[in-house]
């Protein structure tokens, strides 16, 4: 569902993303983590057509990077770290919108804004304005809409960023849901290594831009020799600790807190 072929990509003197390549096969859940800095989210943002690469190339849905952008964008959901919904309007009238902006007619609008607000329980919140929300609600309402169009393949960048325990627990059953139910293809980047571990079938680990190891989590032991170690202590053995501290500096510190903060 997602080829991802030599992808490179840099800023000035920065080479952020050096000649990436992995592949997710459909309904597969796939993760790519790294420290601050890593590459992550530039790969991403190639991936949804949001940068353009400087060279390399990605099939997503069967659509090239380079050739068939707007296809791509038609194809798929993306669920971004920052604030996708408007606190002055309802839940019901955010998807509404979405719904319209991606073309549904007023059928499907009909049949399918219920049909999410059911699946993310958010039915009884549906009139009330986003901006009383608690934090999993808003995330939740932000997976609605990119969802509604029925995409393809789902990008999800730190979905549960800024929850608490609880309200990440409940979106990751949510997400097992969506993959129940529509077989979607969901590639997320996250700095929680447990998420990794219980919600992605593969997941690949990135540091300077570049891939350092892929694969399954029983692989992942099996290439660092380490039989029942935890995604943390894999992440810290082919990652290391101590420049993953000191990458993403003041910026990444303050959208961080804006992220929890708007999370409640």
């Amino acid at each position: 569902m997602i080829e991802v072929r030599g992808l490179s990509k840099s800023f000035k003197e920065v080479r952020a993303v050096q000649d990436v390549s992995f592949n997710v096969a459909p309904g597969e859940c796939f993760a790519l983590l790294g420290p601050n800095g890593a590459g992550k989210s530039t790969t991403i943002k190639m991936l949804i057509t949001m940068l353009s690469p400087d060279s390399g190339d990605a099939l997503v849905n069967g659509f090239s990077l380079k050739e068939e952008p707007a296809r791509i964008r038609e194809s798929i959901g993306y669920v971004p770290q920052s604030l996708s919904v408007d606190g002055t309007l309802t839940g019901l009238e955010n998807l509404t919108i979405f719904g319209k902006l991606y073309g549904l007619s007023k059928a499907q609008l009909k049949e399918r804004v219920p049909q999410i607000l059911e699946m993310l329980d958010l039915t009884e919140a549906a009139h009330r304005p986003v901006a009383h929300y608690s934090g999993g609600m808003v995330r939740r309402l932000e997976i609605g809409q990119s969802i509604l169009h029925r995409p393809a393949v789902v990008f999800l960048d730190e979905p549960t960023t800024g929850l608490d325990p609880v309200a990440r627990n409940a979106l990751w059953g949510h997400i097992r849901e969506l993959r129940k139910e529509y077989g979607m293809t969901l590639l997320m980047t996250t700095h929680y290594m447990e998420e990794a571990q219980v919600l992605c079938d593969r997941i690949a680990i990135m540091d300077k831009g570049r891939i350092e190891v892929m694969g399954t989590l029983k692989e992942l032991r099996k290439k660092a020799r380490k039989p029942r170690a935890t995604m943390d202590e894999l992440f810290v053995h082919f990652v290391g600790p101590s420049e993953s501290d000191e990458q993403g500096g003041l910026a990444n510190v303050k959208r961080s807190r804006r992220i929890a903060q708007r999370l409640g």
